[in-house]
């Protein structure tokens, strides 16, 4: 009688099917140990599947919506697994408020976004990890800003010229139909060249339109589904990084800022400072020498480009909204409010002024209301844990992904009248001045907001 002999093929190919079975196994067990294991006093949350987590359970459309239906099941501070990474959602003002200003630094790190720092914008201080360089750049940027030219022009002066510039195109339109979405984006963006490059674009300058059109595809392409897989499976960025248009805009919009900022290098004077790049500059000497300086021209590149990031889309979409807002709402006579407190206290031979806002409450509860209701920011940037902590009774261990869910109190019931509503008298008192609701966080709070 002849033994049956298996082919060595088929003997290869079941070794390999077994132990690829046995990794697939060992795999599942470690991702139920070490990612499904709920440490004690962790927040509640629902249970993530293996390898996904929770992300089944975001529509990527509408991700706030999702997160508030979750709220309604497991309160207001839950955990999500989110493939590898833990994170916490926080919903509700008084838990945002405790996580992001009582415990501001428990909370101030952020969270690594791998398409960014495969980029090297972890050198500036909009996604870098909480220290003493982000400390420093942060300070002097606001100082920058806020006494911009060191006293010697205010940052109201290139406000009040780019509106003028602004109105006198719109104007050119001659009453017809038009989109103002380029329009509004050429004078934020040209405030920010102002205070930045220390010069102004005309609307219809190459230039200015080359640098809007890097904006405006560096956004949509990093909210895009190629960087979300990216950013949850970083080993993919080193193989294909350099080939995706992704990184091509991104390089091209760096090397746009390389360029002024060797303008300016070629044409620097230490006794004028004429923009923000020159006032970096200056810190750069002063510092030279210090191994330990937050200041050098590589944060400096990443700086500006994190300035013009987060100053154009936020500032042009408030407008986009206000005019929006106006326009659908007749019956509780907004524009027509605001054009008459316009010409009370402004009238038209005078262009506007910083002071005139205290006497202008009505307008100032619009541009309020229109932040709140159109929930330009519904989430802001996530932050991370810098250290152990507890928020509202939950232990949050260091090096936690934190969620703020600023739709769940921009939209609260228990502290807005009409939350679904564009609503101005939101922000105005019985007797008709403008008061600043504390619950009114459109861009998140604390010192990393």
């Amino acid at each position: 009688m002849e033994h049956f002999s298996a082919p060595s093929s088929l003997i290869s190919f079941s070794s390999t099917a077994i132990l690829g079975l046995a990794l697939l196994i060992f795999a599942l067990i470690l991702d139920l140990v070490k990612y499904r294991r709920r440490e004690s006093g962790y927040p509640p949350g629902p249970s993530p599947l293996p390898f996904v987590g929770n992300v089944f359970l975001l529509d990527p459309k509408d991700i706030p919506t999702s997160l508030s239906k979750l709220r309604k099941r497991y309160g207001n501070i839950y955990s999500l697994q989110l493939f590898w990474e833990k994170a916490v959602v926080l919903n509700g003002f008084e838990t945002i408020k405790e996580a992001f200003i009582t415990k501001s630094e428990d909370t101030a790190d952020r969270c690594p976004i791998p398409i960014f720092e495969y980029l090297g914008f972890h050198k500036a201080f909009a996604f870098a990890k909480y220290g003493q360089s982000w400390k420093d750049l942060r300070r002097f940027s606001i100082s920058t800003f806020r006494d911009f030219g060191m006293g010697k022009k205010t940052i109201e002066e290139p406000v009040r010229e780019e509106a003028s510039y602004l109105c006198t195109a719109i104007q050119a339109k001659e009453g017809c139909p038009f989109d103002p979405f380029l329009l509004l984006n050429q004078a934020v963006s040209n405030l920010n060249c102002s205070i930045i490059f220390g010069e102004r674009y005309d609307y219809s300058d190459k230039a200015i339109q080359k640098l809007l059109f890097l904006l405006q595809e560096r956004f949509h392409q990093e909210t895009g589904t190629v960087s979300q897989i990216l950013n949850n499976f970083p080993r993919l960025i080193k193989i294909v990084g350099p080939h995706l248009n992704l990184f091509k805009v991104q390089n091209a919009f760096l090397d746009y800022l390389k360029a002024k900022i060797k303008e300016h290098k070629d044409t620097w004077d230490p006794t004028v400072t004429r923009d923000y790049i020159d006032a970096f500059f200056e810190e750069i000497e002063k510092t030279k020498g210090n191994p330990q300086s937050s200041f050098n021209e590589t944060a400096l590149l990443y700086t500006i480009a994190d300035l013009f990031v987060a100053g154009s889309e936020t500032t042009s979409n408030t407008l986009r909204w206000s005019i929006l807002m106006m326009l659908l709402n007749p019956q509780i006579q907004c524009l027509d409010k605001v054009h008459e407190e316009i010409d009370q206290v402004i009238g038209r031979d005078r262009k506007p002024r910083m002071e005139d806002q205290r006497n202008m409450p009505y307008t100032n509860a619009v541009i309020h209301e229109t932040q709140r209701y159109g929930n330009i920011l519904p989430m802001a940037l996530f932050h991370m844990t810098y250290r152990d902590t507890n928020i509202q009774g939950y232990n949050i261990p260091k090096g936690t992904t934190i969620i703020p869910n600023l739709t769940s109190v921009l939209k609260d019931e228990t502290i807005w009248e009409h939350p679904y509503q564009f609503y101005p008298e939101h922000f105005l008192d019985s007797e008709g001045k403008f008061v600043k609701r504390e619950a009114f966080i459109p861009f998140s709070a604390g010192k990393t907001n």
